[in-house]
């Protein structure tokens, strides 16, 4: 599911901080980590005595934008600016007057200036897209300026950082700014049109990257960036995100954009943002009623609605926060018929259908992109496979390769990372994710890790098996690692159709659930994920060069004890130093197997030796490490033993540290021919020691943010009423827009 925020501009502010009483106090000065941000950031100030120790003081922030203000500065002296500016660049005055001193007529006070830049209202538009030779697509952003002379500059890159790239061409860049004067804002759009190149030997990635001009600075902050990946394909293959959002013809696809008539926020009268997810599959009940099924989060508002309330295509985030009713631009396709309610404990998914209204819903339960290229290089719409099952899916296997076609980034593939995972999911009563409502902890759930596989606004996307079609899951939330890889989870469609025959009632009472769909058929997978394979001499030596001194002097005291392990006649020739790959930034054992006996020695090395995990590694010879792609699953031993270490530690894990809030069984990075008991662990939390084994099975750490239901995956609140990171300036009825900059034509107007 997805946020759509409205900007709201926040008054300048004070507050007080406590540190000290200011007794040794001769002088007063302001230090700021960074003194150039832009608007979606914010920037930490402290003061200091003479003394060098913290001073007590009273903030206050002057100046910035005549329109938009100087932002807030709360009592920890945190700055957060205005939401948007009038022009290309603003500076703020932030000031520190020494507090608690009211016989002094001048108390000591120090004024900092902080230069604010515009930042994206919306990212790069698609997040994702597939292109043949030739193919062209127009990207867009949405920069948070009304008015001002900058804009966005795309350029061409082979990774985010920037690499320059050549693979194909950009045209300028186009920019609509929005008026200065008048109440109506329109926020910066900005466009450039990008083209494939003519030839296309195998399938890669080029980047997009837009940035905000003027946002770098010589002062170590972060240009305002964003990008947007496109996969190169020799096999001609279009798919673009931005099919899923617009509205459709009837009967509507399913994989398209849809949501509850009211799920939107309002303030005072005014809304501040409205939600979106998927219309993920049809089902019937044994009466051959038709239903479509997505999230409670996404049908029921997360326990909030009531049975009868009308489900929309496409869903309110994109129809610029216009409900059904109020304006044009949506289709009202079914009737909320009930859900398995969150707040229980006899549910352990995120479910909820609406009985279709006869005729606007496809009947064969097609799904967008699901089906075979078409002559144009699209892909068809399909229904999944239901020829094998009955209509009742498949089971999840570790590997296996899924797809899913949903809301935000379209058709996408990626393998089943971890089986069996126990996750604890936030809940809000907004849209914003501001108001928390329940923790709930899911158990028996699918994880899905892929590059762009998901993001906000897919909740309720049906994954499947990419080589059947058949049902597997019902996607509901994600995150995003420290890598940048984005983590899906779903619930087993075992399990959501097993709920709703027991909680929710369908036509006549019958309580029997099955997909609707066709012959079990291929999915045409689009996956942004390089093939796998193990690092390289450069890439290790990398690695290791990251290691602490302590780290580095466990892994060595540990070697002396893998020496017995070497043995030239099983392939087994050779031990080092190197960094786990299941826990970053700790220390290993590198076991050296020769390639050609690569599978059987890996299984004979154990998980660690003298307390430091083992990582087995290929190599040609003594003195030549190899690359081997792993093309292999974990030994049914290993995985059955991390299964059942996984089972006996998991409640305890997630109730006693919070910095844990998921725990599941893949495949260990360092030895793939283990199984590991993956940690899902936040990494805004100090999470303390982490077991370094449980039982003789492999730990593996995810670190990454918390999962979200409707707040981007790769982007944390910046403050309540912060904008979330989106990934879609929207086309409805064929017409490209940015609803966010809609929904403030329509409803607010600039402060006078």
């Amino acid at each position: 599911m997805l946020a759509v925020p409205a900007v709201i501009v926040v008054a300048g502010c004070g507050g007080r901080v406590s540190a000290s009483d200011g007794s040794a106090a001769t002088g007063l000065s302001i230090q700021a980590a960074v003194t150039h941000i832009d608007t979606n950031r914010t920037a930490h100030l402290t003061a200091t005595l003479a003394n060098g120790e913290p001073a007590r003081v009273e903030w206050s922030v002057t100046g910035g934008d005549p329109r938009a203000g100087a932002g807030s500065i709360s009592s920890d002296g945190t700055y957060t600016p205005p939401s948007y500016l009038t022009r290309d660049a603003v500076t703020v005055q932030v000031s520190a007057v020494l507090a608690g001193q009211t016989a002094q007529l001048l108390p000591p006070s120090d004024t900092t200036a902080l230069t604010v830049t515009p930042g994206f209202l919306q990212p790069l538009t698609p997040g994702n897209l597939a292109l043949g030779p030739n193919g062209t697509v127009t990207v867009s952003g949405s920069m948070a300026e009304v008015g001002g002379s900058g804009g966005i500059r795309f350029s061409l890159a082979s990774d985010p950082a920037g690499t320059p790239s050549t693979a194909g061409s950009l045209s300028a860049p186009h920019c609509v700014r929005g008026a200065v004067e008048g109440s109506n804002p329109a926020y910066t759009i900005c466009s450039a049109t990008y083209t494939a190149p003519a030839s296309i030997a195998a399938n890669d990635s080029v980047y997009i990257l837009g940035s905000v001009a003027g946002s770098a600075t010589a002062s170590g902050a972060s240009p305002a960036l964003s990008w947007t990946r496109v996969l190169l394909n020799p096999a001609g293959i279009s798919s673009n995100p931005a099919t899923h959002q617009t509205r459709l013809s009837v009967p509507v696809s399913l994989g398209s954009s849809s949501g509850s008539n009211v799920d939107y926020d309002a303030n005072s009268g005014q809304l501040t943002d409205c939600c979106g997810g998927t219309l993920g599959a049809l089902l019937q009940d044994a009466t051959g009623t038709q239903y479509v099924l997505s999230n409670n989060h996404v049908f029921a508002r997360s326990d909030q609605a009531i049975p009868g309330e009308t489900v929309i295509q496409p869903g309110l985030i994109d129809n610029g926060c216009t409900p059904y009713g109020v304006g044009p631009g949506t289709t009202p396709v079914a009737t909320l018929t009930g859900y398995p309610s969150l707040s229980s404990p006899a549910t352990n998914v995120d479910a909820a259908i609406a009985r279709v209204t006869t005729g606007l819903v496809d009947p064969k339960g097609n799904i967008l992109e699901l089906g075979a290229k078409q002559p144009d290089g699209t892909l068809a719409a399909a229904p999944p496979g239901i020829s094998s099952t009955g209509g009742k899916g498949e089971t999840a296997a570790l590997g296996m390769m899924v797809a899913k076609s949903g809301r935000t980034t379209g058709l996408t593939c990626a393998a089943v990372s971890a089986v069996n995972v126990d996750v604890a999911i936030d809940y809000f009563t907004d849209c914003a994710e501001t108001s928390r409502s329940m923790t709930k902890t899911f158990t028996n759930q699918i994880a899905v890790a892929g590059t762009n596989f998901s993001d906000a606004g897919d909740s309720g996307a049906l994954v499947v098996d990419s080589a059947n079609a058949e049902p597997v899951g019902l996607f509901f939330a994600g995150g995003t690692d420290a890598n940048g890889i984005e983590h899906a989870i779903a619930s087993p469609v075992s399990d959501v159709l097993a709920t709703l025959d027991t909680q929710v009632s369908g036509a006549n009472g019958q309580t029997s659930y099955s997909f609707v769909g066709g012959t079990d058929h291929p999915v045409s997978c689009l996956s942004y994920d390089p093939a796998k394979a193990t690092d390289d001499t450069t890439a290790l030596s990398v690695a290791t060069a990251t290691l602490s001194i302590t780290e580095r002097e466990r892994a060595e005291a540990a070697l002396a004890q893998a020496q017995p392990l070497l043995n030239s006649g099983s392939g087994v020739i050779r031990a080092g130093i190197a960094a786990s790959k299941d826990r970053a930034g700790t220390g290993a054992v590198a076991i050296y197997v020769e390639s050609s006996a690569y599978a059987a020695a890996a299984a004979a090395i154990p998980a660690s030796v003298g307390g430091v995990p083992t990582l087995v590694l290929p190599a040609t010879s003594p003195v030549e490490p190899a690359t081997l792609p792993i093309t292999f699953q974990p030994r049914a031993v290993s995985l059955n033993q991390a299964l059942a270490a996984k089972q006996k530690i998991a409640a305890v894990l997630l109730k006693s540290n919070p910095a844990i809030f998921g725990v599941g069984v893949g495949q260990s990075l360092d030895n793939p021919s283990d199984a590991a008991v993956m940690l899902f662990v936040d990494r805004k939390k100090s999470p303390g020691a982490l077991p370094e084994s449980l039982d003789g099975v492999r730990v593996r750490i995810v670190l990454m943010d918390r999962f979200h239901v409707t707040r981007a995956h790769g982007t944390s609140a910046r403050t309540a009423s912060g904008c979330s990171a989106l990934r879609s300036i929207i086309t409805t009825d064929g017409q490209e827009f940015d609803p966010a900059a809609r929904l403030l034509e329509d409803r607010l107007q600039l402060p006078e």
